[in-house]
């Protein structure tokens, strides 16, 4: 299923994209798209069954309602750095030998196209395409990938915006960087995990101003997937509604020759995951 919210930003409803494209409501069957929805095999399985049924009334989106982040009310984000081959060899990284673990708070998470704002004070304001993995069952000390696969809920495009002077150059961890407002779109769509044949083997893809920046592919991360969600329950509990960022391939701002494209009020990133949708951002000051 292709899982949305659609509506003003905070008066977002329950929505399902079907096979032709339609919007369907679903804010008949559920109060929202959450942790505990996604918990919910029962609550899932009413929404399978009405749209097979062909039960859900049709959104009329020739307003343009604005599309939301997918996932309501997220516990926290765990980002994965340095996931890539080619992008720790474009940065001058040795490749992890663990994950490499940092955060982001729910509150920089918006909507797919959404404005980005570029912070007071930047200079290098970085574009990153991410695979977002979301949580569907608490998982601690998970014990294989196996395991680890039977607890992911589903998949979304993240941008995982950056400002790398903040993140590098002004001390302490990479938090300041990754934390400015808006520093998360998410979405389109959170895709459940049955329809995603092979988490790696996704291409990604990113354009800035029509250019395209990123070209890469799941396959190329150092920790796949499973990896990922069974290493990270050995530090902490994930919860459904939790969504794990699983790294970038390369061809960030941060590789490029000086002097390097860092984003300005005004740039467009364009950004996709195969199978799980496009996001589309307009940059502006903050």
């Amino acid at each position: 299923m292709k899982l949305l919210r659609v509506g003003a930003a905070g008066s977002e409803r329950p929505a399902l994209l079907d096979a032709q494209g339609t919007l369907r409501d679903l804010s008949g069957l559920v109060p929202d798209i959450d942790g505990p929805l996604l918990a919910d095999e029962a609550a899932l399985g009413r929404i399978r069954a009405a749209a097979a049924a062909g039960e859900l009334p049709a959104l009329d989106a020739d307003g343009g309602l604005r599309v939301g982040a997918p996932l309501a009310r997220i516990g926290k984000i765990v980002c994965i750095g340095l996931n890539y081959h080619d992008h720790a060899r474009e940065t001058g990284a040795q490749p992890p030998a663990e994950p490499v673990i940092f955060f982001k708070a729910p509150d920089t998470v918006v909507g797919p196209y959404d404005t980005v704002l570029v912070p007071r004070g930047s200079t290098k304001t970085d574009w990153e395409v991410e695979l977002a993995v979301v949580i569907g069952r608490t998982a601690r000390y998970l014990e294989s990938r196996e395991e680890a696969s039977a607890h992911v809920a589903g998949y979304a495009v993240a941008h995982d915006v950056s400002e790398r002077e903040f993140q590098i150059e002004r001390g302490g961890t990479w938090d300041k960087g990754k934390n400015c407002e808006t520093f998360n779109p998410l979405g389109p769509w959170l895709v459940t995990a049955d329809e995603v044949a092979d988490p790696q083997d996704l291409p990604l893809k990113l354009w800035v101003n029509g250019e395209l920046k990123q070209d890469g592919n799941t396959a190329g991360q150092i920790f796949p997937v499973a990896e990922v969600v069974r290493y990270v329950s050995q530090f902490m509990t994930l919860y459904p509604g939790d969504v794990i960022n699983t790294g970038t391939p390369a061809g960030v701002a941060l590789g490029r020759p000086e002097p390097k494209p860092y984003l300005r009020a005004g740039d467009v990133v364009e950004l996709e995951v195969g199978g799980l949708g496009r996001q589309r951002q307009v940059l502006a000051d903050a």
